[in-house]
């Protein structure tokens, strides 16, 4: 199982990124994929939620309205779009798969996101 994440780096104040997320080893369709974020000194957050199937999403209150998750299961791919990012936005973001019987959590090893003011 491997979830490797792409798309990091240093960014302005109010620009966008967008993180990737591919998948392989295991039934992605099957699986809720979410994204968490990790700033020095702070825990681990949950930040996006997507269903199975795309239809569904969840955001913490503070990317609402900036952040878009999306995922392609023909590519086994989930995405991140942050756009208007803010200095508080600077973490490690990470790509979590959710799913299966019995219930399986798989993490990345994280991308860094650093938003400079």
């Amino acid at each position: 199982v491997q979830l490797v994440e792409s798309g990091g780096g240093l960014v302005q104040f109010g620009g966008s990124l967008r993180l990737s997320c591919a998948a392989s080893g295991f039934t992605f369709s099957g699986f809720v994929m979410s994204w968490y974020r990790q700033a020095p000194g702070k825990e681990r957050e949950l930040v996006a939620r997507i269903s199975t199937g795309g239809g569904s999403t969840n955001y913490a209150d503070s990317v609402k309205g900036r952040f878009t998750i999306s995922r392609d299961n023909a590519k086994n791919t989930v995405y991140l779009q942050m756009n208007s990012l803010k200095p508080e936005d600077t973490a490690v973001y990470y790509c979590n798969a959710r799913g299966g019987v019995p219930l399986w959590d798989y993490w990345g090893k994280g991308t860094l996101v650093t938003v400079s003011s």
